[in-house]
């Protein structure tokens, strides 16, 4: 039990993980592809307590199946306040580092700076006085033939430009294709389909909506949408880390 309880004290917090991460690589890559990947976040045990929460009916608001709105093919849910633990520790510890590079963003397309406050809470006040009271951390579930059509998490008039998704398990082991596609559509040309690979307990960061790109007059808005290919064999679990609240 001694030794448990040491290996339980060297095991660094969720807020730890985070700020130890390489940022000023991660706002790089966004800026010029729209998505970072970061080094592993969850532990195998983390990602796999997280699945367990699909089944808890307690933990949710709202439950989604794709087809019946032509999203796509699986389902998701969102999670109910008070937020798990240790999701609201990821959304709550990641949010600072993202704020500032979302700061970066609005400075580039010439918007009122700081836009976005440094404290997740102080923004979610701002979500919740624009009539968005809901929590939006989800998680995704896809078997075989699953896939999500391209889309955005727009839930109101206030929306954060990044988000995150943890693969809760591992590609080529727990599932077979089941790609995050990303698609940018710059003005006057034609769209550009990136796939992003990552491990699970990894986190890929992307633009919610818009990222900057410099032009010969300045920056200009970038739409990007994201989704998900076909799940060709197992089972696909994320997690999705939204921050701004819905209506």
């Amino acid at each position: 039990m001694a030794q448990a309880a040491r290996n339980t004290a060297a095991t660094p917090s969720i807020t730890q993980r985070i700020d130890a991460l390489d940022w000023k690589n991660a706002e790089q890559s966004l800026s010029q592809s729209g998505y970072a990947i970061t080094a592993p976040i969850l532990s195998p045990a983390e990602c796999d307590s997280v699945t367990a929460l699909f089944n808890d009916a307690s933990r949710f608001r709202s439950h989604i199946v794709m087809e019946r709105y032509r999203f796509g093919i699986g389902d998701y849910k969102y999670f109910a306040n008070p937020l798990p633990e240790l999701i609201a520790e990821l959304r709550s510890s990641a949010y600072p580092h993202l704020a500032e590079v979302a700061n970066h963003w609005a400075e580039a397309f010439g918007e009122n700076v700081p836009r976005y406050p440094r404290d997740h809470a102080a923004f979610l006040k701002i979500c919740h006085k624009a009539g968005q009271p809901k929590p939006t951390p989800l998680m995704l579930h896809y078997e075989t033939g699953g896939y999500n059509c391209l889309h955005q998490d727009l839930y109101g008039e206030v929306s954060f430009p990044l988000q995150m998704v943890f693969l809760l398990g591992q590609q080529g082991r727990d599932w077979e294709g089941g790609e995050f596609i990303l698609v940018e559509q710059q003005p006057r040309a034609q769209s550009k389909p990136q796939v992003v690979l990552a491990d699970q307990g990894q986190a890929i960061i992307f633009a919610t909506r818009y990222r900057p790109v410099k032009g010969s007059r300045g920056y200009y808005r970038v739409n990007l949408r994201h989704g998900v290919s076909h799940v060709h064999r197992g089972t696909r679990y994320t997690l999705g880390i939204i921050f701004h609240d819905a209506k």
